[in-house]
């Protein structure tokens, strides 16, 4: 058997996307989430200019050796444009092979370690009595878990709090925004938003919260310690984690669990964090992680350290990586929770998938392979629509963390 044929397709649903299919000469294909959002279309010219062409004739049963290949002989490594390409081949592929052997992909990497995976949802408000109301709403749908943002009172926009009840695209049509920004607002607001949000519906719900990386480590330990009272699930991104030492601080001074880890490329990004233990949930995602055959070594050295997954899944993933996603984590012994943002319909009409949210986790049955494919001809209904995240800056002009 080899890969007979590879193509990119790039749509826009609501927001781009970008789809790798890979084709065997016995007609047998697999498809991979190839998106970086805000660089889509860099990835997609490493696919077409560099990568696919170097996959023509290859067994594409032989995924390690495919990715070993795609790492090691590209001299250049890792960053978020080669990783998520990688993933992009890596989905794919195993894609491929669950269709050949007739079984999904979770049973591939060794067979459910559970029957459904939790998933967290996003309640947000442009104020406090928005958030609380918006985390009733998830509530009544049947999550377990919901993360919780707020606007700031004297700041005109807020990471997080979104335009729409569920759909939340913080990339904007043509240039990027600019955000202003002030912490110290932020500290100050924070702590009361969960304390109303306990006292308004108790502690039966796990609730999460998201810093997007904006804090100094001391301010993010200072964050910790006054959440610590409503007992959060966790606290992510707390501060930038190119130095990982930082999370030492924080982990000093709160008992608050820490996430972080969704701009990771590889295990080199949080192996200190993971082997020091200061963070108690990895982050990282199949797409901007290499794949599943990288993620599942990052899952694995976690597991030795007690750390669990807790894997990206904002509407920045295609439904490719949320079918991947959630094979992984029916899969993955050390699981912890999966995010899930829901997309448009449009978007759910190009992606059919089988993945299905119950109760307040998503299940899937066993059908082959991911459990997801690609209409090409609703994709060509959506063309790209170039679009950036925001960029942050604080009052006095200073770029920051967005």
């Amino acid at each position: 058997m080899q890969i007979k044929h590879a193509y990119t397709v790039v749509t826009s649903p609501g927001r781009n996307f970008v789809t790798l299919k890979i084709v065997t000469d016995e007609g047998v294909y697999g498809i991979g989430d190839a998106t970086l959002n805000g660089r889509e279309l860099a990835v997609n010219a490493y696919l077409e200019e560099h990568v696919i062409p170097c996959l023509i004739g290859r067994d594409p049963r032989n995924i390690e050796d495919i990715w070993q290949y795609l790492y090691r002989g590209a001299y250049w490594r890792r960053g978020p444009v080669t990783m998520t390409a990688i993933a992009a081949v890596d989905m794919a592929l195993w894609d491929i092979k669950g269709k050949l052997a007739g079984m999904p992909v979770h049973q591939l990497l060794g067979g459910r370690s559970r029957d459904g995976v939790m998933v967290y949802g996003h309640a947000n408000g442009r104020d406090h009595g928005e958030a609380i109301e918006a985390v009733g709403r998830y509530i009544e749908m049947g999550y377990k878990a919901i993360r919780v943002q707020s606007g700031v009172p004297g700041l005109d926009k807020a990471y997080g709090v979104g335009k729409g009840d569920l759909y939340y695209e913080p990339a904007d049509k043509g240039l990027p925004d600019e955000e202003v920004w002030d912490t110290p607002l932020y500290l100050r607001h924070t702590p009361e938003l969960f304390r109303k949000v306990r006292d308004a519906y108790g502690y039966d719900h796990h609730l999460l919260h998201d810093g997007h990386h904006r804090m100094t480590p001391i301010e993010a330990a200072r964050l910790g310690r006054d959440l610590e009272p409503f007992r959060l699930f966790w606290l992510e991104d707390a501060t930038p984690a190119e130095n990982q030492e930082a999370f030492r601080l924080i982990r000093s001074h709160t008992t608050t669990p820490l996430a972080v880890g969704e701009i990771f490329s590889s295990l080199w990004d949080c192996k200190d964090l993971i082997q020091n233990q200061l963070i108690d949930y990895i982050r990282a995602t199949i797409v901007h992680a290499g794949g599943i055959t990288h993620l599942r070594r990052i899952a694995d050295f976690a597991a030795l350290h007690q750390v669990r997954t807790g894997c990206h899944g904002a509407t920045d993933l295609s439904p490719v990586s949320m079918a991947a996603a959630v094979n992984f984590g029916l899969w993955v012994p050390n699981f912890g929770i999966q995010e899930y943002m829901r997309h448009t319909e449009a978007t759910d009409e190009v992606f059919p998938h089988n993945y299905r949210f119950v109760n307040g986790f998503m299940e899937m049955d066993e059908v082959p392979g991911l459990g997801v494919d690609l209409d090409e001809t609703k994709a060509a209904r959506y063309p790209y629509q170039r679009a950036y995240l925001p960029v942050a800056r604080l009052r006095d002009g200073t770029v920051w963390n967005w």
